[in-house]
């Protein structure tokens, strides 16, 4: 069983339905998603997503809001470098 669903991966579940575009991008959100992630408070590789958007560190108890599929989105990053930035200069 473990052949069949060497190319497909996670989305093997779907068998033939829903056409290869979209199946291959299931796999890829879904991978990512079901990876394990950084705790932003103990810096573990221990965070799972608990529901949408909202997710929990399994060492630590920390429970986090996030994004959907990953538990920190490229704007949030955006957006903390912003702050970071001019705090640093407010500092000044």
């Amino acid at each position: 069983m473990g052949k069949r669903t060497k190319k497909v991966g996670i989305t093997g579940r779907f068998g033939a339905r829903y056409g290869s575009t979209i199946r291959k991008r299931v796999r890829k959100i879904e991978e990512r998603m079901k990876q394990p992630h950084k705790c932003p408070q103990c810096r573990t590789k221990a965070v799972r997503r608990i529901s949408v958007g909202i997710w929990k560190c399994r060492k630590c108890d920390y429970t986090f809001s996030g994004g959907a599929y990953v538990p920190e989105t490229s704007e949030g990053k955006k957006i903390a470098r912003i702050t970071k930035r001019e705090q640093s200069k407010t500092a000044e």
